[in-house]
């Protein structure tokens, strides 16, 4: 059985997701990107945080069976409001073979995968399908943009996301709103031209810049330096996605 490091556990979350959830944090991340707000979720390794409250542990292991039992017990209160289970990161696929396990364990969870796609193919697919529901982060379509502010090529999280599609599961797909990068007009109408005619996709949701995620970093002895203005007004324009049809909304 595998072991995996989760950096928080969140209950009663209400954005994960449908319904009252369960959010589980895994550690690691592939990418980089400019504005993370779960810095402590970027390296698989444990660390310590500090905080008002003095230092914790942001890295605890758990074996897949030790995970499943936790969430098994919160059940009948998350079955009973229509919600489950969601796991993010950090990346989740990067720990795909102790998140699999989990899920297989899971007593009839609704289960949310919320993930950057950037994972081989036959990962995601793994993962994917064992899922109810697929949070798909889409940030930039140009490849240099995606390269300079999340340190990674989109190739592959556009080729996971068409992947998805062709397996007829049901996603939404969630910009991060990011003042002056994320929100151009350019930005947005591509993304509407890529999704646009995807089978599966039930939404895709705007997702306002969260302009407390810097405190963390200090917190976690990291440096946030964002070459973007986080006081540019950002642009939840939905026009796009509604020319097309699309259904949207600013989450």
């Amino acid at each position: 059985m595998t072991n995996g490091i989760v950096f928080d556990i969140k209950e009663f979350a209400l954005h994960d997701g449908p319904g009252i959830r369960t959010t589980v944090f895994l550690k690691g991340c592939p990418l980089r990107c400019s504005w993370c707000h779960n810095p402590e979720g970027q390296t698989a390794q444990p660390q310590t945080i500090s905080g008002a409250d003095g230092p914790r542990l942001a890295g605890v292991s758990y074996s897949a069976q030790d995970l499943a039992d936790l969430l098994n017990r919160q059940g009948e209160m998350l079955r009973a409001t229509e919600g489950g289970v969601t796991f993010s990161g950090g990346e989740p696929l990067a720990q795909a073979t102790f998140l699999c396990e989990v899920i297989d364990r899971l007593d009839q969870l609704h289960v949310v995968l919320d993930t950057t796609g950037y994972a081989p193919t036959q990962t995601f697919e793994r993962v994917a399908r064992r899922c109810d529901l697929v949070h798909y982060d889409i940030k930039l379509v140009d490849a240099a943009l995606h390269r300079r502010y999340t340190g990674c090529d989109n190739g592959l999280i556009l080729a996971n996301l068409r992947h998805l599609s062709e397996m007829n599961a049901p996603f939404v797909v969630r910009v991060p709103l990011i003042p002056g990068v994320t929100d151009m007009d350019e930005n947005l109408k591509a993304i509407a031209a890529l999704v646009d005619g995807l089978s599966g996709l039930v939404r895709v949701d705007l997702l306002p810049y969260n302009a407390v995620a810097g405190a963390k970093y200090e917190s976690a002895g990291m440096v946030f330096a964002p070459d973007y203005d986080e006081d540019q007004p950002v642009n939840a324009d939905t026009t796009p996605f509604e020319v097309r049809g699309i259904p949207v909304r600013v989450a």
